[in-house]
């Protein structure tokens, strides 16, 4: 933490959209808060580490959390990196990569800085509110991302540590760590001063919808079972990782959270529901707006649809982003070979994609749905989530500005570089927030800004903890709608393409159990959700990681014989890899360097004999 915590001070300037950056290297704290230009770019340069626990490529050459969950499997490497070990069960204290202690402290102490100094420098005095609140915001955003990963971590206040000062060198409980950043975040809203939606230049700055949506997204978790009186962990890290008892009131804090923002007038939050691709003559395509919002920026024009009126466009639905510049960085990270990806991003296992419906929301091996599944020709008939999340064989995808480039990931006649066990190990590669105008051999860059924060993650927040303290059948009013666990399902589902059916149930079961409604939601936040970081931490929470991290994943193998290549294939699914996971990794181990430098600080369960010289 020593290291973290005397992080240089990092400075940069800013114009009218704040993420256009350029680092100044020779600018002294007086100079800096001396001028407002200055100022705001220091803020910026908190920013600029919003979203990396949840990046594509977080760990390099292996992906990021999709490879150390059960969503995709890890580019082969001889580099061994965070996202190998989590799936091979071999992560340790030595190893694990230091970034969520390391980056979160940095910004921590930037933000203390920021606070510190802000006071002196010219500038409006309502700027001046506004940049406090966004800094109190972020500095509460970075703690709860370590929490995430470590459970109870230690709280620096305002304090600004010096090399030669007394140090903070015990962890604070996982109580008074969530009850810290509830009570900073409470007081930012407080403070009055964010708008309750960002726009235009100011997409990806923090406003007041951020501050519910933590809060919702927080106490999801310490009211789920993992933190919720399940007395994990030894005696002595029990009160680190969770709270001692249940208490069922837990739920009722996410509920009421998540109402906030789904009562909001102003800023207008709303799922973008739009069934025309506007990319082709408005063509008919259901569920297009799923694909939209994954890349807003592109679709900040497309603000109606049918009745259906959205102000902000494809931005209808985003509370926070992470805002980055023009590129093909993710097409690099998923597209296949033959498209010019490198495949970094790692390759989608089978077992995600089959748990895709069909389109009429029936599972695949439900024999009372409409549609036979088949899975040479697994996008026919689909949710239509699918065919915008996974690439298969058979499958048009732009390469070097051939928007007809067929991609086939199958053996035998007519096998390209993109063939199972050549370009991929489980035949299919990730599509999510692919642009579809763009490749990694093409030179048109697309927006690579992404999602941290969508209402669609809102509204499964409430419809699990309504679920979890009311019950499967509860519903009540919330402006005009009314709305529940089942009612927001339905609305995800239909805001997907997926056809209602004649009992208007989207494929849902009618009169569900409690447990029955809770796998539903479950199942629609590994859907909906995917590739954007929540699986690694939700079936943690839920405590079923040893169920869905320890088990064999597969692959899907095309062989094709014959020269027309839409028929001719046979098909087997294939063992990929058998993931292995220990109880340890419920939670990340503190890296060792930070125990070593404080050994009062107590490392995570189950990790402690893993600590080598």
């Amino acid at each position: 933490m020593i290291g973290a915590l005397l992080a240089l001070l990092g400075v940069s300037s800013c114009n009218d959209d704040y993420l256009d950056q350029t680092v100044i290297t020779d600018l002294n704290e007086e100079v800096v808060f001396a001028d407002s230009t200055y100022a705001s770019g220091f803020l910026t340069q908190i920013y600029t580490d919003i979203g990396f626990d949840t990046d594509g490529d977080r760990f390099s050459l292996n992906g990021g959390l999709q490879v150390a969950s059960d969503e995709a499997e890890f580019r082969a490497s001889s580099q061994i990196t965070t996202g190998m070990m989590f799936a091979t069960g071999t992560v340790n204290p030595v190893t694990v990569t230091d970034d969520a202690w390391r980056l979160g402290y940095v910004n921590i102490r930037r933000c203390n800085k920021f606070l510190q100094c802000i006071g002196n420098t010219p500038m409006l005095e309502s700027t001046r509110q506004q940049y406090i609140a966004e800094c109190r915001f972020l500095r509460a955003w970075y703690y709860y991302m370590m929490v995430r990963h470590y459970g109870g971590v230690p709280l620096l206040g305002d304090e600004l540590y010096t090399a030669d000062g007394e140090w903070k060198a015990t962890r604070d409980t996982y109580e008074d760590c969530i009850n810290y950043i509830a009570d900073e975040v409470k007081a930012v809203i407080a403070m009055n001063v964010l708008r309750p939606r960002t726009s235009g230049s100011t997409n990806g700055r923090i406003n007041e919808a951020c501050c519910w949506a933590l809060l919702s997204r927080m106490y999801l978790d310490a009211a789920s079972p993992l933190h919720n009186g399940s007395g994990f962990g030894t005696p002595e890290t029990q009160a680190l990782l969770g709270y001692a008892n249940y208490d069922k009131e837990r739920w009722m804090k996410s509920i009421e959270a998540s109402r906030r923002i789904m009562t909001m007038t102003t800023g207008d939050y709303r799922l973008f529901e739009v069934h025309v691709d506007d990319d082709n003559n408005n063509a008919d395509e259901p569920g297009w707006g799923y694909y939209a919002v994954q890349i807003a920026a592109d679709f900040a024009d497309v603000t109606s649809y049918g009745d259906f009126k959205y102000p902000y466009g494809a931005y209808q639905e985003i509370i926070l982003q992470k805002k980055e510049p023009e590129g093909i960085h993710v097409c690099d990270l998923y597209c296949p070979p033959s498209c010019g990806g490198d495949k970094y991003g790692g390759y989608i296992y089978y077992d995600l994609a089959a748990a895709f419906p069909m389109a009429d929301g029936k599972a695949v091996d439900d024999p009372t749905g409409k549609y036979q599944y088949n899975p040479v020709t697994p996008k026919v008939n689909r949710d239509p989530r699918f065919g915008n999340t996974v690439t298969v064989n058979n499958m048009k995808q732009m390469s070097a500005g051939d928007a007809n480039h067929m991609v086939y990931t199958c053996l035998g006649d007519g096998a390209t570089e993109d063939a199972i066990y050549s370009g991929t190990p489980t035949g299919l590669y990730i599509k999510k927030m692919v642009h579809r105008n763009c490749a990694g051999n093409y030179f048109v860059e697309p927006p690579m800004s992404r999602p941290l924060i969508r209402f669609a993650e809102i509204l499964l927040n409430y419809a699990e903890a309504v679920n979890e303290y009311y019950g499967p059948d509860y519903t009540e009013t919330l402006g005009t709608t009314e709305i529940g666990p089942l009612e927001v399902l339905k609305l995800i589902r239909r805001r997907a393409g997926i056809e209602a059916g004649s009992d208007d149930m989207y494929g849902l079961k009618a009169n569900m159990t409690q447990q029955e409604m809770r796998e539903a939601i479950r199942l629609e936040r590994r859907l909906e959700l995917s590739f954007e970081g929540f699986r690694f931490f939700d079936v943690r929470r839920w405590m079923i990681a040893e169920e869905t991290d320890n088990a064999m994943m597969h692959g899907l193998e095309l062989t094709h014989t014959g020269s027309n290549m839409n028929t001719g294939y046979t098909w087997r699914v294939v063992d990929v890899r058998k993931r292995i996971f220990r109880k340890a990794m419920y939670f990340w181990p503190i890296p060792y360097d930070e125990i070593v430098k404080l050994p009062t600080l107590k490392q995570n369960p189950y990790y402690e004999n893993e600590i080598t010289e």
